[in-house]
């Protein structure tokens, strides 16, 4: 590889590491798995990086190889038993409001159209900057922002109506209790 396709690998990896890892974490639970992963994944691409021609695609291309990689190691995982004398302590944490407000946001999301979505997806989730949302989807820097603002304004709006739906249903079901209870 050429002094100077070295550089500017080198340079990508500086600016882009922080979203690259937080892809790999949503791949892999354990953070120390995931730098292993991204570090992986960081290697099989440095042996191509001259084979891609269009550098702005080259977080899909990383993507697609911390993928590949996690699956390459999912099929290779070995099941392995360790006797010892003392079993570790078993403790459960409960994230059942972390899985609840996550169920909640996936509901909600579907109340917005198809690029309504993959805008918020990409600048939220993927924590792209309004010119690489654009790039990706193939629209202007201005349409992104615009239909953020929509998208965002409409998310608001129907959790603010599933709020009041729940206080209605919450006020009827006292009213019930009383009742019944009088």
């Amino acid at each position: 590889m050429a002094h100077g396709e070295v550089l500017e690998f080198e340079e990508y990896v500086r600016t882009r590491q922080d979203a690259l890892l937080r892809s790999a974490r949503r791949l892999v639970p354990d953070p120390v798995d995931a730098q292993d992963l991204l570090q992986t994944a960081l290697v099989r691409t440095y042996g191509r990086w001259e084979g891609i021609a269009d550098k702005r695609l080259a977080d899909a291309y990383l993507r697609r190889v911390m993928i590949n990689t996690r699956t390459e190691w999912w099929r290779a995982r070995k099941l392995e038993e360790v006797p010892t004398e003392q079993l570790p302590d078993a403790r459960v944490e409960d994230s059942t409001e972390q899985h609840a407000d996550r169920a909640l946001l996936m509901d909600i999301m579907k109340v917005l159209a198809p690029k309504q979505r993959s805008v918020v997806v990409l600048r939220h989730w993927e924590q792209m900057s309004t010119e690489e949302t654009a790039a990706a989807l193939g629209m202007s820097a201005g349409t992104v922002k615009s239909t953020l603002h929509r998208a965002l304004a409409r998310l608001r709006q129907e959790l603010e109506s599933r709020d009041r739906e729940e206080l209605v249903a919450s006020a009827l079901g006292r009213e019930e209790r009383e009742r019944c209870a009088a």
